[in-house]
């Protein structure tokens, strides 16, 4: 699995990380996103094989500080656009 360093935030005095997830051999085609932050990290495989809607995907999350706690509910949110 490969990963793209998108950006970064402040989140509750902690700086968190973005990544796009992507080209994993078990599903070629297929983007994720992941967040790191000190003593978390959250990430969700194969969301789509569009790697531009993934990286904007990313890049929002980046922009809103979402910490690694509330990616999955964001993540359930951005699938039923």
């Amino acid at each position: 699995m490969r990963k793209l360093f998108v950006g970064e935030a402040q989140c509750r005095m902690k700086k968190a990380r973005y990544y796009l997830l992507g080209e994993d051999p078990e599903a070629p085609g297929s983007y994720g996103v992941q967040i790191k932050m000190e003593g978390e990290e959250a990430s969700v495989k194969n969301l789509s094989p569009s790697r531009e809607r993934v990286l904007e995907l990313a890049e929002a999350l980046a922009r809103g500080a979402v910490t690694p706690m509330a990616l999955h509910d964001v993540v359930d949110d951005w699938l039923l656009e």
